[in-house]
């Protein structure tokens, strides 16, 4: 166990810390910010890697640092929002995840000093570090859209969204009730966490409704921020191919700005930024996002706000910080942002952690920007977009079928595997993204 010392700063609660002694801790060999899945991933995965190398960390060498109560899986939104899977499946205690010998502060981070290699929490407390790891994922903007937060919490609103744990089975709900109408699903412009599930939900709504009889009364339409319905070309034609085919509006570079529940009204801003308002029944709203307040303008982030890292071996770009790396939602890097670029992001910046803790040099380990966006395109049905830098596809089952079509196996491969997945293998550290539990040498 690490021996642990008081600083001069104010100091953490023993109460919020795991694996302390009758002191506070004040320094880490590593430290993560952010207990969401990246966070645990990658710990986990540099814990791991150090004892294969011989070099084992102490229990507590790593902290992860975050207050948040509960962790969630957050991919089975859409499932609960089909109507799939309980919500209350979908998380657990964070402390609970967070493998024991791994320290745990529950505190959230006020600001970074990476000039002096440490960092302040919201309670004042200074908590230093040999190497830093960002990983506290984006923030969502609910208060962007006007009249938005106050027609979610509205049961009568008629307006839902999958990117809540409070709201994603109210959009369920709301496909369940609605039997005629307008079924309005928005995708604003810009980043938003897995740019496919804004419509994922749709197209699960829309299949509900043929299956239960309904489609013909309701009109369902998509309002996207966005000039085509997908990033990359080749999964943006069969989707549009498949939004033709159903009836499915498409309003392109639409982005939502106000909603009125009292008149069911929802106020969009085309590219010309004329108003165009559009009625509703039922509103499923995908909410703007970007880079979390406590990063935007600290030492760490680039001019947008994000950590500013290579886009290939996931170290800061600033040579004065090139002990600090990120990966994930709050990263610099130019691809999706998915857990599934995190389950590639992870292993390659583990390796160049490790050999620049180990040699002061980071290794050879490159990420390629790849990521995947397991697209529903209804029950039983998914269409399996996998792509890296520049929207080139990067397929795994190319080989073996068309991945630009709809496929039952990647449908179970979603619901079942991937979750089985994620909580037995994901957070120890033990799963590889597409190569599953082989992990990659370098």
């Amino acid at each position: 166990m690490l021996s642990l010392h008081r600083t001069n700063a104010a100091t953490l609660s023993k109460s919020l810390i795991r694996h302390s002694s009758s002191n506070t801790a004040s320094k880490y060999k590593v430290v993560v910010v952010g207990g969401g899945n990246a966070g645990i991933t990658v710990a986990s995965q540099i814990y791991n890697r150090f004892k294969q190398a011989g070099k084992a960390l102490n229990p507590g060498d790593i902290a992860i640092v975050d207050a948040n109560q509960y962790h969630y899986y957050q991919v089975c939104s859409t499932l609960v929002s089909s109507g799939i899977r309980q919500k209350e499946g979908t998380r657990r205690p964070l402390n609970s995840v967070i493998p024991q010998h791994i320290s745990h502060i529950s505190e959230n981070v006020k600001s970074f000093s990476p000039e002096s290699s440490s960092l302040t929490t919201a309670s004042g407390s200074d908590i230093k570090y040999d190497t830093l790891v960002v990983a506290a994922g984006l923030q969502i903007n609910w208060n962007a859209i006007e009249g938005l937060p106050e027609a979610l919490a509205d049961p009568n609103s008629g307006v839902a969204s999958i990117y809540s744990y409070e709201t994603c089975d109210k959009t369920w709900r709301e496909i369940e009730k609605i039997k005629s109408g307008n079924a309005i699903f928005t995708q604003p412009a810009g980043v938003v966490k897995c740019a496919g599930a804004p419509q994922k939900i749709m197209w699960m709504a829309w299949d509900r409704l043929r299956r239960t009889g309904r489609f013909g009364d309701v009109k369902v339409d998509f309002y996207t921020g966005m000039p085509t319905m997908f990033s990359v070309k080749k999964y943006s034609d069969a989707l549009n191919e498949l939004r033709e085919q159903r009836g499915v509006g498409g309003h392109f570079q639409h982005n939502l700005v106000a909603v009125d529940p009292e008149n069911r009204q929802a106020t969009f801003k085309n590219a010309e930024g004329n108003l165009v308002k559009a009625e509703y029944t039922m509103l499923h709203v995908t909410p703007p996002m970007g880079p979390l307040d406590f990063i935007k303008g600290s030492p760490i982030a680039d001019a947008t706000g994000w950590v500013s890292v290579d886009q290939y071996i996931l170290q800061h770009t600033d040579p004065r910080f090139s002990n600090v790396f990120a990966l994930g939602d709050c990263s610099s890097l130019p691809t999706s942002k998915t857990i599934a670029a995190i389950t590639s992001q992870a292993p390659v910046l583990t390796e160049n952690l490790f050999s620049f803790m180990d040699s002061g040099k980071v290794g050879k380990a490159t990420y390629d920007g790849y990521t995947s966006c397991p697209l529903l395109t209804g029950y039983g049905e998914l269409m399996l977009a996998e792509f890296k830098y520049g929207g080139e596809p990067k397929e795994t089952f190319s080989a073996l079928m068309d991945q630009g079509k709809s496929q039952r196996l990647f449908y179970y491969l979603k619901k079942d595997i991937f979750p089985a997945a994620y909580w037995n293998f994901m957070l120890q550290g033990k799963w590889f993204g597409s190569r599953g539990i082989f992990q990659p040498t370098w």
